[in-house]
């Protein structure tokens, strides 16, 4: 990196436009920066710092400071451009911090925005293009280009005052915090909170893992019971190396003491099991005996009964017998019985044939009935042609009546359609008439939807203009609201912070302490310290007022931001509503006239659309009438073609009823058919008669025939009358009941017989009564037993099985924690070892301390290199890892004094001493940072202060060293107010205080301006 010009404008000290010309004092390598005391040499490096990242280095960058001058004009802007090359890149960078200006409309001041610009400069057409106006991105940009952040460039670039003497002195925790921030170790610091954090999840798993085991072993306890053999339970607490293999091992010894018990319980299950099975078959004998005693007896008392029964079995049998001698009887009873029924039905039928005819023929034989019916058939067929003319007419007359009938259908039928079609004419001009009326309608409805859309969008774009009209008028008023509150908070703060830098003696006398250098004048000595007044501004209550006014600027800025919305979203509903035009040249309507123009073409639009809607409807209607029109045509002709058919029909009909009105004026009476039906009549009923005679004479005989059959068979059979036999059949519900009685008698006699001829009934009966109470008794008492030893086995079962899987579990719990425990003893040590409290850390040193020591090694190689030139060879630089009393060990600085061959600590080192070592360290820094940082080449340097002092032998090594640096092309800024060092290096940038505020001088190097 190497800078080339840097303007400076309101910044600082600085009122006006100062610019250094890095070039030219960059030519002579090595440049003093002088100046008194507060005129601004150090504003100089500040402005090159905020230029490059946006902010001043340390606590010159708080809350609340500014970085305007106070003697900028106003209407300067604070700036700050730099020029420079950094990877083959040349860059300029301008940076306006926020700052106050002048409101452009009213009085007082608004705070402009911080800004931002990169530009790079195109050597093939010599002109500056620009990159960037983000201040993110210009800030990710600069630092990846010089591959450090602000507070590495601050020490690498900007060697400040006092720092690096504070270093060489600092502890190893001090020093460690500067070199972190410098080699960023928080990856090292991340990897120790890593392990730390693993190690602190395996532990927590493995305790875990431990009390699910201690759980199991819980349970195995109350599982086991008596079994353990009053063996207690793992005292271990989860975490214990010896927690699984005491678990185990208790395991292992419940369940062996439970397997015991349970053999023990199946040998007693097997005694009490053989004891119930001998009074089980005990039982049975007794059971056995009693039931062959009680059947024996119950034989007994059934032969009795049957015994008593014989009489009545007799009297069954003898009843069987004399209806089994019935039943040859009973063919000729049936058939006579049937003969009996014929008989007298068909004299019931003659009777009811006979009611209806003459009394002279009641006793009529069938010949003369049949004789007499067959004259009245003849005189019934001479009536035939008679009576086929006769119904022939009554056709005729039907015939004509429908002819009628048609004749009247179509008179009205013509008369309805000559009057429909006499309008025809007239309904057809209706019907096109509403067609092309409906047409109409739908181009009327066509073109007022065009017009009616946009009508709408204006009318809502009125109403939203309305709207954001009244938020445009409360957005100004709260505008304004927050730009009188911005102004008063910006008051107070200047108000606060000028009352505050009147006071400021006596805040930095408040932080004077005996033998300490003053900040501002550099003595240890303070005989009169500032004191604070009554009205002295703290601190906090600047920052407080700063911060007020802050908020206050952002408000005022999101309500100008909201403003601006409204207005804008507000011209754009005008020009919708104007439509076109813009908004300025077109007067606006009233959201009201809108709504009614709306309303009107809506109504219109509806009407219109309403009537289009039925032109379908129309075209159909016309389409019906005319197909109408045509039926009806139709409809005429063929009733006029009906009219001349019915003339035709009644002729013809005509001719044919004076036939037939000619055939029946030859029938006397005219009655033809009720002549005819009453011969029919006549004969049937006569004919009913002659059959129901034959009918009485042929079922009289057969009953004749069937009484001799009877009377000879009950002879055969025994029975001395066809009544006693009669008397003696058995149906067949009385003959099986009589059989079913005789057969259950044989069976119960067959059966008690049996019984009392079995040997093992005969020998019961003869052994001493049965007792099964006494052996259900004792089959109980060791039933009961058998169970209880049952109960008491499966219990054991269910120990053994419960300690068995309980086991299990803990074998693969112990199996599931061996890894984790391994995993976690891993972790451990690797934790402890970077956290430097295991004891194979003999050093205690954590591992970001240790890469730290490694970094530190190399700055104190680098530093000794110019140490050595500095003081003549006699000292060297040396890093010690050894341990200062109790703390840790790691990051110790000692020098090496060559004159004595002693190893001493930095502390020892005199003012002078203190100075070029600590010189010497800042440019072995640079170089280590540099490198560490990817090998940006840094071609300006700047020291701060100090070189005070040395005496003139050691300023003129430190001067040679840093002029060395010309050899890597580097130049060196100086920044001093030492007057011995204007002589000695003739290029000097001077920094002047004038009223007016600071300014910038170049000398030597070959041109002097300011």
């Amino acid at each position: 990196m190497r800078l080339h010009r840097l303007d400076i404008t309101g910044f600082g000290p600085f009122g006006t436009t100062q610019t250094v010309d890095f070039d030219t004092l960059a030519r002579a390598g090595l440049f003093l920066l002088h100046g008194p005391t507060g005129a601004g040499k150090t504003s100089v490096l500040d402005a090159v710092c905020y230029a490059l990242y946006g902010a001043v280095p340390g606590a010159r960058q708080s809350p609340g400071t500014s970085l305007r001058s106070d003697h900028a004009p106003p209407g300067t802007h604070t700036e700050v451009v730099l020029d420079l090359t950094v990877a083959g890149r040349r860059l300029e960078i301008t940076r306006r911090p926020a700052q106050p200006r002048p409101k452009k409309r009213g009085g007082g001041l608004t705070t402009e925005k911080a800004q931002s610009w990169l530009r790079e400069y195109d050597p093939a057409d010599g002109t500056w293009k620009g990159l960037s106006r983000s201040h993110q991105e210009i800030g990710e940009e600069v630092t990846q280009l010089l591959g450090m952040n602000r507070d590495q460039f601050c020490q690498v670039v900007l060697l400040p005052q006092g720092d690096f003497a504070r270093f060489l002195r600092a502890d190893a925790e001090a020093r460690g915090k500067l070199l972190g921030r410098l080699f960023d170790t928080r990856r090292f610091a991340a990897v120790e909170e890593h392990l730390a954090d693993q190690r602190r999840t395996a532990e927590q798993q493995v305790k875990q893992g431990d009390e699910r085991l201690l759980a199991l072993a819980h349970r195995m306890a109350q599982a086991a019971g008596p079994a353990a053999g009053g063996l207690p339970a793992p005292a271990e607490k989860p975490g214990d190396p010896g927690l699984a293999g005491a678990v185990l091992t208790w395991a292992a010894v419940a369940r062996s003491g439970a397997r015991e018990a349970r053999d023990v319980a199946e040998s007693a299950l097997a005694a009490a099991e053989s004891r119930r099975a001998a009074a089980r078959r005990a039982l049975d004998e007794q059971r056995e005996l009693a039931t062959l005693q009680q059947r024996y007896e119950d034989a007994r008392r059934r032969a009795a009964a049957l015994d008593a029964r014989r009489a009545e079995r007799d009297g069954w049998q003898a009843l069987l017998e004399r209806g089994r001698k019935a039943e040859r009887v009973a063919a000729p009873l049936a058939l006579r019985d049937d003969t009996e029924r014929e008989h007298h039905a068909a004299r019931m039928a003659h009777e009811r044939a006979v009611a209806g005819l003459a009394p002279d023929l009641a006793e009529a034989g069938a010949e003369r009935l049949t004789a007499l019916a067959g004259r009245l058939r003849e005189e019934l067929g001479g009536l035939d042609a008679a009576r086929r003319a006769e119904r022939r007419s009554a056709e005729l007359a039907h015939e004509r009546d429908g002819l009628d009938r048609q004749e009247r259908a179509d008179e009205a039928t013509l008369q309805d359609t000559d009057e429909w079609l006499a309008g025809w004419e007239a309904t057809r001009r209706g019907l096109q008439d509403r067609v092309e009326a409906a047409q109409e309608a739908a181009t009327r409805a066509e073109h007022l939807a065009g017009r009616l859309e946009p009508a709408r969008r204006r009318l809502a774009a009125a109403r939203r203009r309305d709207t954001l009209a009244r938020d445009a008028e409360a957005a100004a008023a709260r505008l304004t609201d927050a730009r009188e509150h911005a102004n008063t908070a910006h008051e107070s703060w200047l108000d606060l912070r000028e009352r505050r830098l009147r006071g400021i003696a006596a805040e930095l006398a408040a932080g004077l302490a005996d033998g300490e250098s003053c900040a501002v004048c550099g003595s240890a000595d303070h005989p009169d310290p500032a004191r604070a007044d009554a009205h002295h501004v703290d601190r906090a209550t600047e920052d407080a007022a700063y911060e007020a006014h802050a908020r206050a600027d952002e408000a005022r800025s999101a309500a100008e931001r909201d403003l601006a919305v409204v207005r804008e979203a507000l011209t754009a509903a005008r020009d919708e509503v104007a439509g076109t035009g813009t908004s300025e040249d077109t007067e606006q309507p009233a959201a009201d006239a809108l709504a009614d123009e709306v309303a009107r073409l809506d109504g219109a639009y509806t009407e219109a659309r309403a009537l289009a809607g039925g032109a379908h409807a129309a075209r159909e209607a016309l389409d019906r009438a005319e197909a109408e029109h045509h039926r009806r045509l139709e409809v005429r002709q063929q009733a006029e073609r009906r009219a001349a058919a019915r003339t035709s029909q009644r002729e013809a009909l005509d001719r044919e009823q004076a036939a037939v009105d000619a055939e029946l004026a030859r029938v006397p009476g005219g009655a033809v058919a009720e002549h005819a039906a009453s011969l029919e009549h006549r004969i049937a009923r006569l004919a009913e008669a002659a059959d129901a005679v034959r009918a009485v004479e042929d079922t009289a005989r057969r009953l004749k025939e069937a009484d001799d059959r009877l009377a000879h068979a009950a002879y055969r059979a025994g029975f001395d009358t066809p009544a006693a036999a009669a008397a003696a059949l058995l149906d067949d519900v009385a003959h099986r009941d009589l059989q079913r009685r005789l057969d259950a008698w044989q069976a119960d006699a067959a059966a008690v017989a049996d019984r009392l001829a079995e040997p093992e009934t005969r020998a019961a009966a003869q052994r001493p009564p049965a007792d099964p109470d006494r052996a259900r008794t004792a089959h109980a008492a060791a039933d009961r037993a058998a169970r209880d030893a049952d109960s008491a086995l499966a219990a054991h079962r269910e120990r053994c099985a419960e300690l068995d899987r309980l086991s299990r579990q803990a074998a693969t719990e112990v199996r599931r924690l061996g890894p984790l425990r391994e995993e976690y003893e891993r972790v451990a040590r690797l934790a402890g070892l970077t956290a430097g409290t295991s004891a194979d850390n003999e050093r205690k040193m954590r591992l970001e301390s240790y890469v730290l020591a490694a970094r530190l090694e190399q700055v104190a190689a680098a530093a000794t290199a110019r140490l050595a030139r500095m003081s003549a060879g006699r000292y060297t630089l040396v890093h010690s890892d050894a341990r200062a009393g109790g703390r840790r060990s790691g990051l110790g600085l000692h020098v090496v004094d060559a004159w004595t061959g002693r190893e001493r600590d930095t502390a020892t080192l005199s003012g002078g001493e203190t100075f070029f070592a600590s010189l010497a360290l800042a440019l072995g820094l640079a170089d280590v940072v540099t490198d560490e940082t990817g090998g940006v080449r840094l071609d300006t340097l700047f020291i701060d202060e100090g070189f005070g002092s040395l005496d003139d032998q050691t300023l003129d090594e430190v001067l040679d060293v840093l002029d060395s640096l010309r050899e890597r092309d580097r130049s060196v800024g100086i920044v001093s107010h030492v007057g011995d060092l204007r002589r000695r290096i003739p290029t000097q940038l001077e920094v002047v205080k004038e009223r007016n505020g600071s300014a910038v001088r170049l000398r030597g190097g070959g041109a002097v301006s300011g």
